[in-house]
């Protein structure tokens, strides 16, 4: 996923100004793919630039108001394009599994401690997300956009409950 796809989406959902689109990548979208407040409003300019998002006519000029941007037909266009084409899967580059490897070579110290650490973060980050479901997927709540955001709901909680029983587990394997 890019950042400019996500924001075209965010838009699609609602428009918004770039203050509004990084709270909401905060609650949302940063779950699984995080930007800057920087990085948004330069991607913010450079969708501007191509012709995919428009800055919405303000319904009076004033000094220091706040832009609030909407997706354009091209915006449409290039987002319905990317979402249909092919992608492999990433390599999973993750520094902890790094961090274990190294510790098989030069000694476990302080390995345990981050391992605990590790683990109270998943369980946490877990607990919100089945928090968010509780609150924003109730049965009866079956639209395809709701299936289609329940499923990557769905992935973040699949994904925390592997790193939580990972975790556990393998502090369990480094008891003597």
């Amino acid at each position: 996923m890019s950042l400019p796809h996500a924001i075209l989406t965010a838009l699609l959902e609602k428009p918004s100004s770039g203050l509004e689109l990084t709270r909401r990548f905060d609650k949302s979208f940063g779950y699984f793919w995080s930007a800057t407040h920087q990085q948004i409003y330069r991607e913010l300019g450079r969708l501007e630039r191509d012709g995919l998002i428009r800055v919405l006519p303000a319904p009076l000029p004033a000094r220091g108001q706040k832009k609030e941007y909407e997706v354009l037909p091209g915006g449409r266009a290039e987002l319905a394009r990317w979402t249909a084409t092919p992608q492999d899967p990433k390599a999973m580059r993750d520094p902890l599994l790094l961090r274990l490897r190294s510790a098989a070579v030069v000694g476990t110290a302080g390995i345990e401690a981050e391992l605990r650490r590790h683990l109270d973060l998943h369980q946490r980050q877990l607990a919100t997300y089945r928090e968010i479901e509780k609150r924003d997927f109730p049965p009866g709540k079956d639209t395809m956009p709701d299936r289609l955001q329940h499923a990557v709901l769905r992935a973040g909680i699949d994904l925390e409950t592997f790193w939580v029983e990972w975790l556990e587990r393998t502090l369990a394997d480094l008891r003597p």
